[in-house]
């Protein structure tokens, strides 16, 4: 679990309910009718979010894609058509181990039923230039989960930073947090040996792993490949949600070993923290000299 910890004084909390999390807002400097004022828009917008990003809601735009007959258009919020791009996006970043269209696979994995996955069909053309999603062929289940989820926060920090908020820390659940502003926020990585504090400063945090949620975690090419996986939990910090959901996400499904190589070529990942056998190893981009 990721447990954020910090001064109280001066600090005013709300929490809001909502895409089967409980979202956090931790807001510094500000009086109380402003943050309460604040408070209130940021909630309506993720409840915005998830009439338009849930598939578990039955009209929610997601549900009605994975509803779409072949041949036909549907026109689209720009929110949910922003984040199907960012998810695009993260399937050629990650070499197609962040995939959204994996959605009947999950469902089967947390069903617990024993037998052989279903087939991935269909085809969806998620438009680049109008907020719209034409279906080729019915078949893709697209499940947004914890990129949903990242772009919901990062939406939360262009509303504050709009209003002026320097000091404030904006969670979804204890596995996704982001920070904003100059102030350092302690975030304890806890494994089930050793427990490490990190301090977040204007950046965000994603938690993926097996130990709380083993049920979720489904390889694009099959779950054989997942056989060799040593980490049961991975921590990234970057400098979106948005970021750091699809690559904590992403690292659940190679060997460790070949984390360095990537956040090497990608600058933008802070740090990667690997939780293998109990204990947490944390691996940073090599300097360049």
């Amino acid at each position: 679990m990721t447990n954020a910890s910090q001064p109280l004084t001066n600090t005013k909390h709300f929490s809001h309910e909502a895409m089967n999390t409980t979202f956090t807002m931790l807001l510094r400097g500000i009086d109380e009718k402003s943050a309460n004022e604040l408070a209130r828009e940021c909630f309506e917008c993720i409840d915005t979010l998830e009439s338009h990003l849930s598939r578990y809601i039955e009209n929610s735009e997601i549900s009605r894609i994975n509803h779409l007959p072949a041949g036909e258009t549907l026109y689209i919020s720009e929110s949910t058509h922003e984040c199907l791009l960012l998810a695009i996006q993260a399937h050629g970043l990650t070499g197609g181990l962040f995939d959204i269209t994996l959605g009947a696979r999950i469902e089967h994995r947390k069903s617990g039923d024993s037998g052989p996955p279903p087939p991935i069909t269909g085809s969806l053309i998620v438009h680049p230039d109008v907020a719209a999603v034409t279906c080729i062929e019915p078949g893709r289940q697209l499940d947004l989960g914890g990129i949903g989820k990242g772009y919901a926060l990062d939406q939360l920090k262009r509303i504050l930073t709009d209003r002026g908020i320097e000091d404030a820390l904006v969670t979804a659940g204890a596995s996704s947090l982001l920070a904003i502003g100059s102030s350092a926020w302690p975030v304890d990585l806890k494994a089930s040996k050793q427990s490490l504090r990190i301090q977040l400063t204007n950046e965000s945090l994603s938690a993926s792993g097996t130990s709380i949620q083993g049920s979720h975690i489904v390889h694009p090419a099959g779950d054989a490949l997942l056989s060799n996986q040593r980490a049961t939990r991975i921590w990234v910090q970057a400098p979106s949600a948005t970021l750091a959901e699809i690559w904590s996400t992403a690292f659940m499904l190679i060997d460790p070993s070949e984390i360095r190589e990537i956040i090497a070529e990608d600058t933008e990942i802070t740090a990667v923290h690997v939780e293998i056998e109990g204990n947490v190893e944390t691996i940073t981009a090599p300097e360049i000299c």
